[in-house]
């Protein structure tokens, strides 16, 4: 699909590219294009639209690089952020003179949320190509920020259940506690791809901010407006690897908290063991088959030998208990 915008009053309004005014248009959006609609945008700016193999290469050379007298930037969005299972989509930006080519095979909500504040009268102004690259990516900035903050409030949540949980069985408490893990994972993952997303626009942006181009000299509110996304990506990424440490101690301590219940398991069966073994001793000595027992022939014999085993199960359970093992 291709969607086409041109310039009015500072503000970007859809196009017709039969009759809109070539010296408007200043974007030009190629959502799942076909390659007739790549071949057509391609021969109006003179430039090779990349095919969605080229677009998905990771190597910084494939994502940023001049051709043509064009520059083409790449980044890597996210599509799905209201689900625990984002997907990664590359969105490519192609700036020549004052027209932006996008190419884009998903359709993440920061596009939608952009045009139509670019719409509004009292809106984003976009008067070139830049300008419209430059909300473009102020909107998946703030996209990025709304699912951090969500996802450390969702952290926050996970860490209360795993400190604070007030189950007393012990299953019941494993089960819940491996439920935690499992969510631990997922919230680990959307941050490794928030991270992923957020160093691409990184990169992009000051790869553009520090690119020299003959008879390129931006306004000064879109340097600003430059410097504060870099900035803003930065200190997102930022805000993210504190996470995911957060994401790697809960873990950490997640899986100790399963080790102990274990481990409370394990020690119950060891002191049941050791405490039956001196009463196992004498019920033993008193069933072998010799001939010569003198206690056999007693009259307290039997009551003697059960509270022989009971005593000798009783002295270890209170030395335990002394301790503290139990």
């Amino acid at each position: 699909m291709l969607r086409s915008y041109s310039r009015e009053a500072d503000h970007i309004v859809p196009a017709d590219l039969a009759t809109a005014d070539q010296q408007t248009l200043v974007w030009f959006d190629l959502v799942n294009p076909t390659p007739q609609e790549d071949r057509e945008v391609g021969a109006r700016l003179g430039l090779d639209i990349p095919t969605r193999d080229e677009m998905e290469e990771i190597e910084l050379s494939a994502r940023l690089y001049q051709e043509d007298g064009a520059e083409f930037m790449t980044v890597t969005a996210l599509t799905g952020l209201d689900t625990d299972d984002p997907q990664k989509t590359p969105v490519t930006f192609i700036l020549k003179d004052q027209v932006l080519v996008t190419v884009r095979y998903a359709e993440p909500k920061p596009f939608a949320a952009f045009i139509a504040r670019a719409r509004k009268a009292n809106g984003l102004h976009c008067t070139s190509g830049e300008t419209v690259m430059v909300g473009i990516l102020e909107s998946i900035i703030d996209r990025m920020a709304d699912v951090l903050e969500r996802l450390g409030n969702e952290i926050d949540a996970v860490s209360r259940e795993v400190f604070r949980s007030k189950v007393s069985n012990v299953t019941k408490k494993t089960r819940d506690l491996q439920s935690l893990i499992e969510q631990i994972g997922r919230k680990g993952d959307f941050l490794t791809a928030t991270r992923e997303s957020l160093v691409t626009i990184s990169r992009l942006v000051a790869y553009h901010a520090a690119l020299e181009t003959p008879g390129r000299k931006p306004p000064k509110e879109t340097r600003q407006r430059i410097k504060l996304l870099q900035r803003d990506a930065v200190f997102l990424s930022d805000h993210a690897q504190f996470l995911s440490g957060k994401i790697n101690f809960l873990l950490d301590a997640t899986l100790g908290l399963i080790n102990l219940e274990q481990n409370q398991i394990i020690k119950i069966f060891s002191v049941a063991a050791v405490v039956f073994l001196p009463p196992t001793l004498v019920a033993s000595i008193y069933g072998m088959n010799f001939d010569v027992m003198p206690e056999l022939k007693w009259q307290i014999g039997y009551p003697l030998a059960l509270g022989l085993m009971i005593l000798s199960a009783i002295m270890p359970y209170l030395y335990f208990k002394r301790r503290g093992w139990l």
